[in-house]
């Protein structure tokens, strides 16, 4: 086993029309479904779609970092 990992990052932007913490939790259960080895995020970016005055829903931008196998 190797004493390092490397990392690879992508960026996903998630949605809700519920709350910001749903936007990211929903950008992460549809990347695990094909990802393995998710680590850590990092939002980037946060913002919104207005709907008669009010949140319609939220948008989310994160990074999120997955481990390289080390073969």
């Amino acid at each position: 086993m190797s004493d390092h990992h490397t990392y690879k990052k992508i960026e996903l932007v998630g949605s809700s029309k519920t709350s910001i913490e749903d936007a990211i939790e929903n950008a992460l259960a549809e990347a695990a479904k094909s990802l393995n080895l998710m680590e850590w995020f990092e939002v980037i970016d946060t913002r919104g779609h207005i709907v008669d005055g009010g949140v319609g829903h939220y948008q989310v931008t994160i990074k999120v970092g997955f481990r390289i196998v080390n073969s």
